[in-house]
């Protein structure tokens, strides 16, 4: 094999805020991986809350034997060997993992959502995020967001009515929203949740502090929207611990590492009876591709990284009222590679 990569500063098109933090660009790996004349790409979207960058990623890079990583892939081998070469570090484990499977795509001749099973006619809508800002800027946003049926709005500050109040004086699409952990006192949280729902809001993310169990499962117990987790679920092994907490989950592959743990992660749900959002940091069209391959097996999609961004250097994925085209290219179906980009 014939790795290359690509440090890449990714843009935004504003400033991004949540409820701890705000950040204008976000630093990635871009990932070649050449095997027999077959190139397959990925990504790394290291988002810095999650503790990942350029030096940790080329230094994990370092660490592999790569004649350790053989056709036809074993993912769920592939991904215990690279765990055993350190813990943690995701995004760059999911930027080898998206590249594999785009090579196994290409060399058994089928798209990547035909190998995992998902229909194209059973594509969700995916949201447009709105991160919490001034009420002008939020307008201002949401021109940005003419091609979406559905708007994601980030709270968690005490200033959440108003940032809904400044959206619905705009929209009246469904909302969904993510309070990132923001929500400290459980009655004041419950009023809120009521409050949403009479907004038009059809999910929320992570309401209160990921390590607050019974705070989370009290809301889920008596909330009239999904409450699904997001901070509190990175990997599979977090799942067994939340079954009867949550309503659902938010699978990101750059926490799962990559598209076969997602994968793994959407089963697990289903047979908790959970439902599934697919989401997504900062990110190109390379991890965009690789969720959308994934996203009609799950109820909802967060699937908007190249629209939130300047710089994409690959073709956007076409999207047609509010829904990802899959095309029938095999593997992760990316275009619009440029010459001499890695």
């Amino acid at each position: 094999m014939r790795i290359s990569c690509k440090q890449f500063e990714l843009t935004l098109k504003h400033p991004f805020s949540i409820a701890k933090f705000t950040r204008t660009s976000t630093p990635l790996m871009l990932l070649k991986i050449e095997h027999e004349g077959v190139t397959g790409y990925g990504e790394a979207s290291m988002v810095p809350y999650m503790g990942e960058s350029y030096e940790s990623a080329t230094h994990f890079l370092s660490l592999i034997d790569w004649t350790q990583i053989r056709y036809p892939f074993n993912f769920q081998e592939i991904i215990a060997y690279l765990d055993s070469l350190t813990p943690g570090q995701p995004a760059i484990k999911a930027a080898i993992d998206i590249a594999l499977n785009d090579i196994h795509g290409k060399i058994s001749h089928q798209p990547c959502y035909s190998i995992y099973g998902a229909e194209p006619k059973n594509m969700p809508l995916t949201s447009y995020t709105v991160g919490i800002d001034t009420p002008e800027v939020i307008r201002e946003k949401l021109k940005d967001a003419a091609a979406f049926r559905v708007i994601k709005v980030k709270l968690g500050r005490d200033n959440d009515k108003e940032l809904i109040h400044t959206i619905r004086s705009v929209t009246n699409l469904p909302l969904y929203v993510d309070a990132n952990q923001g929500w400290t006192d459980r009655k004041q949280a419950i009023d809120m949740v009521y409050w949403l729902h009479d907004q038009g809001v059809l999910l929320i993310e992570q309401p209160m502090d990921k390590d607050n169990l019974d705070g989370n499962a009290w809301l889920t117990e008596r909330s009239p929207i999904p409450i699904l987790a997001d901070e509190a679920v990175q990997r599979l092994a977090d799942m067994d611990k939340l079954k009867g907490a949550y309503h659902g989950i938010n699978v990101k592959l750059m926490k799962s590492c990559g598209m076969y743990e997602g994968h793994q992660m959407i089963l697990k749900a289903r047979s908790f009876g959970m439902k599934v959002l697919i989401g997504c940091m900062s990110e190109t069209s390379i991890a965009t591709l690789a969720g959308i391959a994934l996203a009609p097996l799950c109820d909802w999609a967060d699937l908007d990284g190249p629209w939130l961004t300047t710089n994409n250097p690959f073709d956007t994925p076409m999207l047609k009222d509010g829904r990802y085209v899959l095309n029938d290219l095999p593997g992760l179906g990316l275009t619009g590679v440029k010459e001499g980009l890695f």
